[in-house]
C-alpha cells in the first residue's frame, strides 16, 4: 500500500531510531531544535508537517523551548531545596507579562538557532511569534513592573517565586467603534497556554463565610477555630521564568478557583440544570476576570474574594514549602521574605497571623514579630481612592476570623500610638485600622504599613510625598521602616527584544555586557560625538518609524509620514496622566496651522495608545475626543503637517512596536500625582527625548540625562498645592487666553463630535469649574516647551546626539538595579549559583 502524501511515519522523523542521550534530545543547536519541533508536531499535535496549521507550529515551537526550560527549571528548584535558601515571594494581583516565546528564546540564547531550524520547516518564524496572545493579567504599570521584577530576579540568580491569579479573562480587548472605546473579553486562554503546568497535587482549600468557635486548650490558652462556610479550591498553575542566560529558572505560580463540588447530581437528575451548577459557578467566578467592576456590592464582594483567595493559597503554599525542611517557625524570617505589591494582597498580614496563632498555636507576640519581619510593602499610589478600604460588614460576612484578628491588631497598635501621643484622640482615629465613617471600613494601606518591616515608595518624590502627606503619621511612628526603591524596567524585553536594530548597533560598539549591566551604556557617551554613529543611530530610528508606519497603515488605514516627529503618549488612561492636555495642544497647533501653515515648524505625528477602565466615563470621553480630533486633523494633514492616531488595544506587544519608533516621550502627569512611571524609562532607553513635568521618576531621569537634554514644563508638586490653597480659578485662564478659549470653545461646540454637539460639555465644564489636574494651568507652559522641542528637532544631527546621551545615561533605571536593592535592603536574599 503506497504511503499517504499527507501522513508522516515514525521513520520519517529526523533522528528517530537513533539512541539519543538527554543532552542530544534537549540540544540547543539548529538540528536538535528542528528534530524536537518535528516530534512535537507529530506526537504533541497529532499532525504531519504537511497538515500542521500555523497554530500547531506555534505550539510545537513553544513546547520545544519549554522542554529546554524544564530541565533548567528542575535544576533550579533542586538547588534551592538542597541549600535551604531564603526565598523572596512576590504577591501581586497583576502580572502584565505580554508574549513569552520571543522573550524565552532570547533569554535562553536560542533565537538564531530557532530561526535557522525553522527556515526549512515551511514555517514563517516571525508570523509564529505574532500568533501568541498577550498574557494580559494586569491593568498597567503595576502589572508590567511585576513582570520586569520576575525577569530580573531570575537573571540575577535570586531565589524567588511570583504569586497571583490565573484570570480566565485578563485586561479587556479594546475596540474603537465610531471613536468610542468598546470592551471585549480577552480570551487569552481560549486555546490553552503552552507555558504553564498544572499542579493538582498542591491544591489549597480556601474558606469563605462560616463562624468562629472558641475553646480552651490544654495549656489554658483560649483558641479560636474558623469552621463552616463554603470552601473553594485553589489550583496552582506554574509558569517558568527564565533569567537571561537561563542558568536560573524561577516560577510564577498562578491560582485558579475551582468548586469543591462540581455540581449537584440530584438536582441535575431532577431536571434543575441551572441550580445544579450554581455552587460551581459561584466558586469559579473568583478567578474569572481581572478587576471586576466594584461600583456595586456584588463587585466589591467578588474583588475582596479574589484578593483573599490568592493570598490564602499563597500563604499556605509558602508554609508548606517552609515546613518541608523545618519543624518550627523560629527560622521563618530567615527563610521567607514576602513582598506585597500594593494593597491588593495586604490581607496576607492577617492570614499569616491566623495560620501562626490559630493553626500553629504560636503565642501572639511571637507570631506578630515573625509576621512583621517577613513582610515588606510597596506602595504604588498617591491617590486616596486607590488606597483600598473594605467595609467591615463585608469582612464579617466573608472572613469573620480575620475581622476578629484585625480588631486585636488594631487594639494593640493603638495602644502604641496612645503611649507615644497621649490624649490625642483625633490622631488615634486617623491612624486606626478602621475608618469610623458612615460605614466602618478597614484601611488596607494602614494594615500593610503596620504589618511590614519595610514600606517603600517607587520614586524619590513619591516616597517623600508618602512620608509627608499620604502616610505621614505612620511614618512618624515608624520612620526606620520607610525607604525608596525607584522602579526600573528589564532591558531584555525593552531594548534587546523589542528593538533589535538598536541592540545590534549598541553591541557593535560596546559588546553585550549591557544586557545584564545596563550601566555599561555609559560607554556610548563618547559615541554621541561620532558623526558616523549618529548617522547609524538616525538610520535605525528611521527604519523603526517606517515599520511602525506600515503597521498603523494596516491597522487604521492612516499613513504616518516617517519624516514627521513621532510624538508618543502611551499609558493607562487617567485624568492625572493628562492625555487631555496633549489633545488640547494638538487642537491649538491645528488652529494655528489653519491660519498660518508656517506655525508648524516640522511635520508632527501624535501617537496615542491607552485603555480606560470600563466604568471611568470621563476617561472614555477623552478617548472619544482624541479620535474625533484625529478624524478632523488627518483630513487636512497634507496642508497642516499634523497627524493624530489612537492605536486600539494598547498592550505589551503593541508597546514593543511603538516604543522603538518614538522620538518624543510624553510624560506630562500633574506634578505630585504619578508614583513613578516606567513608560518614561522604556522610551528614554530607546532614544526618545522626554517632554514632562517634575513628577514621579521624571525627576530622576532628568537628573540622570542632564536638564539640558529634557524638555521641562509645568508647575511643581508644591506649586500645585499652593495654587489650590490660594484659590485656583481656571475660568480666569480661559477668559485671559484667546488661544485657549478658542480651543475649548471649538471642542465644546461639538466640532469634533458632530453626532452629538453636547458630548464634550461635561469635559469642558470640569476644566472651567474645577480643573482638578491643572490642565489649563500648565497649558501655556506646555505649548511653549513643545515649540522649543520642535525647534531643537530641526537640527537632526544635534537631536541624535541628545538622544544618544539620553540612552547612555539611563542605565540606573534597569529593574536589575531595583531588584538588587530590594534583595539587599528589604529581603536579605542572596544570589544562588545553579550549575
Amino acid at each position: 500500500m503506497p504511503k499517504s502524501a499527507t501522513a508522516a511515519t515514525v521513520e520519517e522523523l529526523p533522528g528517530k531510531g537513533q539512541d539519543l542521550s538527554v543532552d542530544e534530545r534537549l540540544g540547543t543547536d539548529p538540528a536538535s531544535i528542528r528534530r524536537a519541533f518535528d516530534e512535537h508536531i507529530q506526537y504533541s499535535r497529532g499532525k504531519s508537517p504537511d497538515t500542521a496549521t500555523p497554530y500547531d507550529r506555534f505550539l510545537a515551537l513553544a513546547m520545544t523551548v519549554r522542554d529546554r526550560l524544564a530541565r533548567r527549571w528542575v535544576k533550579t528548584q533542586r538547588t534551592y531545596y538542597a541549600q535551604d535558601v531564603k526565598r523572596a515571594y512576590y504577591l501581586s494581583a497583576e502580572y502584565l507579562l505580554g508574549r513569552a516565546l520571543g522573550n524565552n528564546l532570547i533569554n535562553m540564547g536560542l533565537m538564531d538557532a530557532a530561526k535557522e531550524a525553522l527556515a526549512g520547516a515551511g514555517a514563517d518564524f516571525e508570523a509564529l511569534l505574532e500568533m501568541e496572545p498577550d498574557a494580559g493579567l494586569g491593568n498597567g504599570g503595576l502589572g508590567r513592573l511585576a513582570a520586569c521584577f520576575l525577569d530580573s530576579m531570575a537573571t540575577l540568580g535570586l531565589p524567588g517565586i511570583g504569586y497571583g491569579i490565573r484570570y480566565e479573562f485578563g485586561i479587556f480587548s479594546q475596540d474603537i467603534v465610531n471613536g468610542y472605546q468598546v470592551e471585549r473579553a480577552d480570551e487569552w486562554l481560549k486555546f490553552g497556554n503552552p507555558w504553564e503546568i498544572v499542579r493538582p497535587e498542591k491544591i489549597v482549600p480556601v474558606r469563605f463565610g462560616g463562624q468562629v468557635e472558641q475553646h480552651l486548650a490544654s495549656d489554658g490558652r483560649r483558641v479560636s477555630r474558623w469552621v463552616g462556610g463554603k470552601t473553594v479550591l485553589g489550583v496552582p498553575y506554574d509558569t517558568p521564568i527564565a533569567g537571561y542566560g537561563a542558568k536560573t529558572v524561577n516560577t510564577l505560580r498562578l491560582w485558579q478557583a475551582r468548586a469543591s463540588a462540581e455540581f449537584d447530581f440530584r438536582l441535575f437528575n431532577d431536571g434543575d440544570y441551572e441550580r445544579s451548577v450554581v455552587e460551581k459557578n459561584d466558586s469559579e467566578v473568583i478567578s474569572k476576570v481581572l478587576y471586576p467592576n466594584d461600583q456595586n456590592q456584588a463587585g466589591k464582594e467578588l474583588r475582596l474574594k479574589q484578593e483573599y483567595f490568592f493570598v490564602a493559597c499563597s500563604i499556605a503554599d509558602i508554609m508548606r514549602r517552609y515546613l518541608k525542611t523545618h519543624t518550627d517557625f523560629v527560622q521563618l524570617p530567615n527563610k521567607v521574605a514576602i513582598q506585597l505589591n500594593d494593597t491588593h494582597p495586604a490581607i496576607a498580614v492577617v492570614e499569616l497571623m491566623r495560620v501562626l496563632v490559630d493553626e500553629k498555636r504560636i503565642p501572639w507576640d511571637e507570631a506578630w514579630a515573625t509576621t512583621v519581619a517577613v513582610f515588606g510593602y510597596t506602595n504604588h499610589t498617591l491617590l486616596a481612592e486607590a488606597l483600598e478600604k473594605w467595609p467591615a460588614a463585608l469582612f464579617e460576612r466573608l472572613l469573620p476570623r480575620h475581622l476578629q484578628l484585625l480588631y486585636e491588631i488594631n487594639h494593640r497598635f493603638l495602644r502604641q500610638v496612645q503611649i507615644r501621643w497621649p490624649f490625642d484622640e483625633a490622631r488615634l482615629s486617623r491612624m486606626s485600622l478602621f475608618d469610623e465613617g458612615k460605614e466602618k471600613q478597614v484601611r488596607m494601606a494602614h494594615l500593610a504599613v503596620i504589618g511590614s518591616h519595610s514600606i517603600n515608595g517607587v520614586a524619590e518624590l513619591h516616597t517623600n510625598l508618602l512620608k509627608r502627606d499620604v502616610l505621614n503619621e505612620l511614618s512618624e511612628l515608624y520612620p526606620e521602616r520607610f525607604n525608596n526603591k525607584t522602579n526600573g524596567v528589564t532591558p531584555r524585553r525593552w531594548l534587546l527584544s523589542c528593538n533589535p536594530r538598536l541592540s545590534s548597533l549598541i553591541g557593535e560598539q560596546i559588546g553585550e555586557g549591557w544586557i545584564t549591566d545596563l550601566d555599561q551604556l555609559r560607554k556610548l557617551e563618547p559615541m554621541a560625538e561620532d558623526a558616523s554613529f549618529r548617522k547609524a543611530f538616525r538610520e535605525v530610528k528611521r527604519a523603526n518609524k517606517e515599520e511602525l508606519s506600515a503597521h498603523v497603515r494596516d491597522l487604521l488605514w492612516v499613513s504616518l509620514d516617517p519624516e514627521a516627529i513621532f510624538d508618543v503618549h502611551v499609558k493607562r488612561l487617567h485624568e492625572y496622566k493628562r492625555q487631555l492636555l496633549n489633545a488640547l495642544h494638538v487642537v491649538a497647533l491645528w488652529v494655528r496651522a489653519r491660519k498660518d501653515p508656517s506655525a508648524v515648524l516640522h511635520p508632527r505625528a501624535f501617537i496615542f495608545g491607552a485603555k480606560s477602565a470600563p466604568g471611568y466615563q470621563r476617561a472614555k470621553q477623552i478617548i472619544r475626543l482624541v479620535n474625533g480630533i484625529g478624524e478632523v486633523v488627518n483630513s487636512e494633514s497634507r496642508t497642516t503637517g499634523i497627524q493624530v492616531v489612537f492605536l486600539p488595544n494598547y498592550r505589551v506587544s503593541l508597546a514593543e512596536r511603538i516604543i522603538p519608533a518614538a522620538e518624543v516621550s510624553e510624560q506630562i502627569s500633574t506634578a505630585g500625582w504619578e508614583a513613578s512611571g516606567t513608560g518614561n524609562m522604556k522610551l528614554s532607553l530607546n532614544g526618545a527625548l522626554t517632554i514632562g513635568t517634575l513628577d514621579g521618576a521624571n525627576i530622576e531621569i532628568r537628573d540622570a540625562v542632564g536638564p539640558e537634554n529634557f524638555f521641562l514644563f509645568g508647575l511643581t508638586a508644591d506649586e500645585v498645592v499652593a495654587r489650590r490653597r490660594e484659590g485656583y480659578r481656571p475660568r480666569e485662564l480661559y477668559d485671559s487666553n484667546p488661544l485657549l478659549r478658542e480651543v475649548l470653545d471649538l471642542i465644546g461646540s461639538g466640532f469634533f463630535s458632530p453626532e452629538d454637539r453636547n458630548l464634550f460639555h461635561p469635559l469642558i465644564n470640569s476644566l472651567l469649574e474645577e480643573d482638578r489636574y491643572m490642565v489649563l494651568a500648565d497649558f501655556d507652559s506646555y505649548l511653549l516647551e513643545h515649540e522649543r522641542m520642535t525647534k531643537a528637532y530641526l537640527d537632526k544631527d544635534r537631536w541624535a546626539r541628545t538622544a544618544i546621551l539620553n540612552m547612555a545615561r539611563v542605565g540606573r533605571f534597569s529593574s536589575d538595579r531595583t531588584i538588587r536593592e530590594y534583595a539587599r535592603d528589604i529581603w536579605d536574599v542572596q544570589p544562588i549559583k545553579v550549575d
